[in-house]
């Protein structure tokens, strides 16, 4: 197996998780009172999977790009934030309790959603000036976070998608 495609193939899956990324953060699915953005979903499955900087450029320059291009107030919020919770949650699936990578993983989404609630909030205080603007989007926020983390858990583990990348990357995860 030589080393360049290896390197191809991960540039390859981490380019397609970045444009998922851009694409769910570019759209919101209507609740009542605000929108879900269903970008942490890709974030957390390729936080899983990717290493540390891989999971920072799809996660954090993904979702910068997406609001860049359709909604750039919180652009880098969104650059730091996301950023920030792909990173920790790499960092927690491979490199804590390595002999069990589901718990690993399991933790690693949990302090990523809160990353995710604490950053988006502080942002949005600074942003538009006023702190009670971020406590209406709370909710909002936890529940991305809890659908993010959940989902993107659960197409891991449950439905396979680390074992196809194992396979596709001829790697151990």
């Amino acid at each position: 197996m030589s080393k360049t495609y290896i390197t191809t193939v991960r540039l390859t899956i981490t380019a397609l998780f970045m444009a998922m990324n851009i694409a769910l953060s570019s759209f919101g699915m209507p609740v009542p009172g605000g929108h879900l953005y269903l970008n942490d979903i890709v974030i957390c499955l390729a936080a899983i999977l990717l290493n540390p900087v891989e999971a920072f450029v799809v996660g954090g320059i993904g979702a910068f790009i997406g609001d860049a291009l359709f909604y750039p107030a919180p652009m880098f919020v969104s650059l730091v934030t996301h950023g920030l919770q792909a990173v920790v949650i790499s960092l927690f699936s491979h490199k804590v309790l390595k002999d069990h990578p589901r718990l690993a993983s399991g933790i690693g989404v949990s302090v990523g959603a809160v990353i995710m609630i604490v950053g988006y909030s502080l942002g949005r205080a600074f942003i538009y000036s006023t702190p009670e603007y971020a406590l209406l989007k709370l909710p909002f926020q936890i529940l991305q976070a809890v659908v993010g983390a959940v989902v993107g858990m659960l197409l891991c583990w449950k439905f396979g998608i680390r074992d196809l990348y194992a396979r596709i990357t001829r790697s151990k995860v």
